[in-house]
């Protein structure tokens, strides 16, 4: 099933697998997107791709994409390049039809990794929180928001910054 959920500027394309229930209502998922996109300063209006499924899909999109084995908990896609969301950078001045907006990106997580992660107290990015499951999904959303928007954690001071950001973005 795929809805599109308005928070403007912003337009969520909100899909879910068959065979996937979210511990999260579908808006309050869209809330953590929209949120993450104004606090980096997204080009508006635009639109973001979120796709709720399990570890098999993840699993298929790891190997394909990235190369590894086995399923992860989120996978971003961004079409964007990083400059794009430094504060004052203008959108990227491509012919569009009129009244349709930029496409930033899309975000895959699996809930079913989600739930195992709160299950367990691995999650919360550092593998170390013991929280809910509804807690873990909306932090995955939030980091994989974060990833389109050309936010990343490869290096130590990248990752502290990226913790910091989830944090008041979880924290609104």
């Amino acid at each position: 099933m795929t809805r599109a959920i308005y928070r403007p500027p912003w337009r969520i394309d909100l899909t879910v697998r068959d065979g996937v229930a979210s511990p999260v209502p579908s808006a309050a998922l869209a809330r953590a997107v929209a949120t993450a996109l104004d606090t980096v300063g997204a080009p508006a209006p635009a639109s973001i791709g979120l796709i709720l499924s399990d570890d098999r899909e993840l699993a298929a999109l790891n190997a394909a994409h990235m190369g590894k084995t086995g399923p992860t908990d989120v996978l971003s896609f961004p079409l964007l390049p990083p400059g794009t969301f430094t504060p004052g950078a203008s959108p990227p001045d491509e012919p569009r039809p009129p009244g349709t907006r930029l496409h930033l990106g899309d975000i895959v997580v699996s809930v079913e990794r989600a739930i195992a992660q709160a299950e367990a107290g691995s999650g919360g990015q550092t593998g170390d929180v013991r929280w809910s499951p509804a807690d873990e999904l909306r932090l995955l959303v939030v980091h994989g928001t974060l990833h389109v928007c050309g936010r990343d954690h490869a290096e130590p001071d990248e990752e502290a910054a990226m913790r910091a950001l989830e944090r008041r973005i979880l924290a609104g």
